[in-house]
């Protein structure tokens, strides 16, 4: 097990426990997502945590493949299909660089608070955009610590110096938004509810023909 799994692992109950910060903001970023489902959507979230946005969206759609790092969290995950007897949800241990996701396999993937603890974020980003069918659109929420209050942008390179918490990327949501174009989406709704908030993303895959090549 690696180190990052190892972190979340150590806080996955208390991560369960904490109500969400902004309980308004979330469920407005769940209601816009259900505007692109239908019953018959296969969705793929990375990065689910302990499930909670896997198991909200699970009525809305046919099939949730909902994965994380973490077995802790995946467990506390399962637990919570269980009780509530959701069967259309499969949760598994993986990381978010560890995706081969199969081609045009799926409707809407999402990765929310995700690709800005990522060394890497454009290869999650060029990964989902070949998952998606055409028309299919990428659902995220991400720190964009550059555009941050001053504090963020000098405390962040001496944590991920000192490696107190799991990496942290630091760019803008410029750059996040040209990393999606340099992919081949399309931004089709991009919202910061507040300063210092994640950005929400819905990217879409252009139909056929219109791809980036």
């Amino acid at each position: 097990m690696n180190k990052d799994a190892r972190f979340w692992d150590k806080r996955a109950e208390k991560y369960s426990q904490r109500p969400v910060s902004d309980a308004e903001t979330y469920e407005k970023k769940l209601e816009i997502t259900r505007g692109y489902f239908t019953p018959g959507s296969e969705v793929l979230e990375i990065g689910c945590g302990t499930g909670s946005t896997a198991l909200a969206h699970a009525p809305h759609v046919k099939h949730v493949l909902a994965t994380d790092i973490s077995p802790a969290m995946i467990n506390i995950a399962k637990d919570k299909a269980r009780a509530g007897q959701v069967e259309n949800i499969t949760f598994e241990v993986r990381a978010a660089g560890d995706h081969d996701i199969p081609d045009s396999r799926y409707d809407v993937i999402m990765a929310h608070n995700l690709l800005h603890l990522l060394k890497d974020p454009q290869a999650v980003i060029d990964a989902a955009f070949h998952g998606l069918k055409p028309g299919g659109v990428f659902v995220t929420s991400t720190a964009c610590i550059g555009d941050m209050s001053w504090y963020f942008r000098l405390i962040l390179p001496v944590v991920n110096v000192l490696k107190l918490i799991p990496f942290v990327n630091v760019f803008t949501q410029a750059q996040l938004s040209q990393s999606h174009k340099d992919a081949g989406f399309e931004i089709e709704q991009q919202w910061l509810p507040k300063k210092n908030a994640a950005v929400f993303m819905v990217a879409r895959k252009l139909a056929a023909g219109l791809e980036k090549a």
